[in-house]
């Protein structure tokens, strides 16, 4: 039996993309960008959000590992212009830097 997390995740995985960070800077100008750990799965974390999942996104928060993406790190990503994978969850873009 599929549960309705996993129905997400299927949904979520075909909406993931790997993004410039020039294409992100307009996002990240509003405040609409979330870093995602890598220690994470981006998917995992965005069908949990999408699923109104509290108490994981809570504790991933607390850990510091669901934050506002920060200026030193978005300085560093112009600077470095890594692989970025991207997901939308509504008003939020879930993002994480793959492959450093």
């Amino acid at each position: 039996m599929t549960t309705p997390l996993e129905l997400m995740r299927a949904k979520l995985n075909t909406e993931t993309a790997k993004a410039d960070w020039t294409e992100l800077q307009p996002f990240f100008a509003k405040g609409q960008l979330i870093k995602v750990d890598n220690s994470l799965d981006l998917i995992d974390v965005a069908a949990h959000i999408a699923s109104d999942d509290t108490d994981c996104v809570r504790d991933w928060m607390i850990g510091g590992q669901l934050v506002k993406l920060d200026d030193e790190t978005a300085l560093d990503w112009e600077q470095r212009k890594p692989a970025i994978w991207t997901v939308v969850v509504a008003p939020w873009i879930l993002v994480q830097e793959r492959g450093h």
